[in-house]
């Protein structure tokens, strides 16, 4: 069975949202979909998932799976509103809940939340396989940038989530809470042994000067032109420059607004009496 495979391009965050779905049947699934938040007014809003929305209806599909490859810190998950519309069953890395515990405590959830990842449908262990329709799906665990990293391999693709970008841009930060450049290292050469012709779909781009927004690569172009982690690029000097680069990067804008609400599986926090959702912001904590 061949798949298609549409990318959705985000320019406020960067993000790369996918449907990957049967070509010539119905099954798809849905990867890091965004839900869009305007961090001046604190209002949200689905234009970026209703365009993921009009493809799958418009193509007469039917979504099996919402698949996160993590808790990501610069856009909200979309992922609960998709569900409710679209149906299907939202996944995540098995380790989700390492990173559940930590902003747990950032965040003083309190009791009531479980750090056991139940509010997903489905955890991934690593090298798990799965369907959509007769397309054959394996996650595979990437930790590094976070404990919770998984790529998703479809077919002749896979799509690695934050843990690689484009060559010309280079790897993922792994100075969040949990994240570990030596452990980024040896996730990202287990992704570069696949064979050269796999395809790479990332799930952010930052693009130098000079060119637009791209997102799919190949195995074999990441081992020869990948600034950070190319074919003679040893553990050593990556977790060296890794963490030196990580030092001088910003935190990004949206990370403490949205990791309280992708721990959640894409939903907002509970209302409060009063009828309104608050988010929360913790002050002098990180």
């Amino acid at each position: 069975m061949q798949m298609q495979v549409q990318g959705f391009h985000d320019p406020e965050t960067g993000t790369v949202s996918y449907v990957v779905h049967e070509q010539g049947g119905t099954a798809a699934a849905v990867i890091d979909p965004v839900l869009d938040y305007d961090p001046k007014s604190g209002r949200t809003s689905t234009a970026h998932a209703d365009e993921l929305i009009d493809y799958v209806l418009r193509h007469g599909l039917s979504v099996q799976w919402l698949l996160e490859t993590h808790a990501h810190a610069d856009h909200l998950s979309a992922a609960g509103y998709l569900k409710r519309v679209l149906g299907g069953r939202i996944g995540i890395g098995a380790q989700i809940g390492a990173v559940q515990r930590v902003f747990k405590r950032l965040y003083n959830l309190g009791a009531g939340f479980p750090c056991d990842g139940s509010q997903f449908d489905h955890l991934f262990q690593d090298g798990e396989r799965f369907h959509i329709g007769a397309l054959e799906g394996e996650a595979i665990a990437v930790p590094g940038h976070t404990p919770a990293d998984v790529a998703y391999r479809i077919g002749d693709a896979v799509f690695v989530g934050d843990t690689l970008f484009m060559p010309d841009v280079g790897t993922a930060r792994a100075d969040f809470p949990g994240g570990d450049a030596r452990q980024l290292y040896r996730s990202i050469r287990r992704l570069l042994a696949l064979p050269e012709a796999t395809r790479l779909y990332v799930c952010h781009d930052y693009p130098p000067a000079g060119r637009g927004p791209q997102w799919e690569t190949t195995v074999g172009e990441q081992r020869a032109h990948n600034i950070h982690v190319r074919d003679g690029i040893g553990e050593d000097e990556f977790v060296a420059m890794r963490t030196a680069r990580d030092g001088t990067l910003d935190m990004p804008t949206l990370m403490l607004p949205a990791i309280q609400v992708n721990v959640r599986a894409g939903e907002l926090p509970p209302p409060e009496p009063n009828g309104i959702a608050y988010l929360k912001i913790p002050l002098n904590a990180l």
